[in-house]
């Protein structure tokens, strides 16, 4: 138990290190009016976070008279989150500073042995990273990986992830935790890329949303109040088994999932092969539509009413105020330009209907909130109940600049 006197000492180092995260460059006298607490104490904090290299001193306030003030931001790169996006056929990692910007990253082909290989993978890969750009791996606090599938918190195991075997049989955080030697946290990607959405082009705009992810498979993460929304088991958003599409009751249904069979890459090439008898890929098939192909046309028509079905049972439940549409599938905004028209079909009301902004780094900026948040609150806040540190996103732009 916390006595009284570190408590209220976490409680004022919080509320400090909050104001200059989320103000910075910010003058001590700011800050005190801001958090309401006395200039001397706010002096003594900025004080012990500059000496242990925290934060940093910027410049003096412009514009004001009299003397002008010194104002302080955090040191960037004072520490280092890592986000991992761990899909079926590629893993990602980008390692990123305080401020949400992306410092290294590196992308290779998912390994094919599955289970603790994958886990070797992810570790082998961040510390690559780090090498590669002349990072010293003790930079790196907080990992977060984001997987196709829903992580079990009492196992590690993660379930419903056929695209990665043997991932359902391993304690993938405690692994990892093994290998690296720092925080790890493990993540459905679809959540985080929701959460990444929300939090670098939503967030306090449109705080009730919903990511809707068309690729290899399909899947939702919902936030709420500005607010994951993971299930009693975890499960939420898995919308591919929403009981229509193929037959519901057939037992492949019961593995892939009765919608994901008719919408997402499979049902596309596979549809395209019974109408020509010629096998393409996705992204080929998105081209013949453009060139005029009249079967490619029919096969993306038939997954976008799919789609537009889903959008509707989920705004029916949730309502909303936008829906995100992404992954390798959904963000071509061909299939979005098809899927608005079929939800006005057959919906009384309309639905905003967005393509991704963020692309497949989605569930990258996702998993650096978390992470972000994560380490801020463990540097600063350790052992206060409820503690919580915002961090602010960077700007969008200035982010895709910054990944490859």
């Amino acid at each position: 138990m916390l006595d009284q006197s570190n408590l209220s000492r976490r409680m004022t180092l919080s509320s400090v290190v909050q104001a200059i995260t989320s103000y910075g460059p910010i003058s001590r006298a700011s800050v005190a009016k801001m958090t309401g607490l006395s200039k001397q104490t706010v002096s003594e904090i900025v004080s012990s976070l500059e000496k242990d290299g925290w934060v940093q001193t910027v410049g003096r306030t412009e514009g004001n008279v009299g003397r002008r003030a010194v104002v302080y931001e955090i040191v960037p790169e004072a520490a280092l989150v890592a986000s991992v996006d761990l899909g079926g056929t590629k893993v990602r990692t980008a390692l990123c500073d305080l401020t949400g910007k992306v410092v290294a990253e590196m992308v290779e082909p998912t390994t094919q042995s599955g289970g603790e290989a994958v886990v070797d993978q992810i570790g082998r890969l961040i510390l690559e990273t780090a090498t590669s750009h002349n990072i010293e791996q003790e930079k790196i606090r907080v990992a977060v990986v984001g997987v196709p599938g829903v992580p079990e918190a009492e196992t590690g195991h993660v379930k419903m992830a056929p695209n990665i075997k043997g991932v359902d049989a391993v304690n993938f955080p405690e692994l990892l935790n093994e290998r690296l030697g720092i925080e790890v946290l493990v993540e459905n990607d679809v959540n985080l890329a929701a959460l990444g959405e929300h939090w670098m082009t939503h967030q306090g705009d449109k705080d009730d949303l919903v990511y809707l992810s068309i690729g290899t498979g399909i899947g939702a993460g919902v936030v709420i109040g500005g607010k994951l929304v993971r299930g009693a088991s975890g499960a939420a958003g898995e919308v591919g088994f929403l009981p229509f599409g193929a037959d519901p009751f057939e037992e492949d249904s019961k593995t892939t999932g009765a919608l994901e069979r008719v919408s997402a890459t499979q049902a596309i090439t596979s549809h395209y092969f019974q109408l020509t008898g010629t096998n393409k890929n996705v992204p080929a098939v998105f081209d013949a539509a453009l060139a005029g192909d009249a079967h490619a046309k029919q096969v993306l028509e038939t997954v976008a009413s799919y789609i537009a079905r889903a959008v509707v049972a989920i705004a029916s439940v949730i309502d909303p105020a936008c829906v995100i549409i992404g992954g390798s599938i959904g963000a071509r905004e061909e299939l979005v330009s098809l899927i608005k028209p079929e939800i006005d079909r057959c919906f009384p009301r309309s639905i905003s209907v967005e393509p991704s902004i963020l692309g497949n780094h989605a569930a990258l900026a996702g998993g650096t909130s978390i992470a972000l948040s994560r380490l801020h609150i463990a540097l600063f806040s350790g052992g206060l109940p409820g503690a919580q540190i915002v961090v602010p996103p960077p700007h969008v732009k200035t982010y895709l600049e910054d990944v490859t």
